[in-house]
């Protein structure tokens, strides 16, 4: 499944700045950045339990936000992307 993940996390301290590491981090484990907190995650259902997990361990819900929009083939084939850092077809080969 494609699961498009958006964040906000406050930095205002230092433990809000390490927070939006490890959220950023946790994304990257499982998807592709698309902008500053914005990831594309192709997963399992094993993996995206997981993640959703370990997403909601890292926030502190008084303070961050989390918004997971489940997209399905037709919403994939109708994004759109304009400008620069085109993001990776997670759904092609990834030739190294």
């Amino acid at each position: 499944m494609l699961i498009l993940v958006t964040y906000d996390v406050a930095t205002v301290d230092t433990s809000g700045k390490r927070r939006l590491r490890r959220v950023a981090q946790a994304c990257e484990d499982y998807g592709v950045r698309v902008q500053k907190s914005v990831f594309e995650c192709q997963v399992g259902q094993k993996e995206w339990v997981l993640l959703r997990n370990r997403l909601l361990t890292e926030i502190k819900a008084d303070e961050d936000s989390l918004r997971f929009y489940f997209l399905d083939e037709k919403a994939v084939q109708r994004t759109e992307h304009h400008g620069v850092d085109k993001p990776i077809n997670l759904s092609e080969p990834l030739i190294l």
